[in-house]
């Protein structure tokens, strides 16, 4: 757990509190680390996920660098 992570409820504004601290667990990137560990995973199939995820951002980026086509 993540330490000093309070959220106190103010004129008895349950929602707000609840969105403040939905805000936070998703800053710090908790219930992403909790899907991840739901489950086992093979290092095999980790690595190739991981390789799969830098393969497509490397794609992306050279996307974006390439110069648009000519169209005469």
């Amino acid at each position: 757990m993540v330490k000093g992570t309070l959220t106190y409820v103010k004129n008895d504004n349950v929602d707000q509190a609840l969105r403040r601290f939905k805000k936070t667990v998703q800053n710090f990137g908790l219930l992403n680390d909790l899907r991840d560990k739901q489950f086992y995973e093979k290092p095999t199939s980790v690595r190739k996920r991981k390789k799969a995820a830098a393969k497509q951002r490397w794609r992306r980026q050279l996307q974006s660098q390439t110069l648009p086509k000519k169209l005469y």
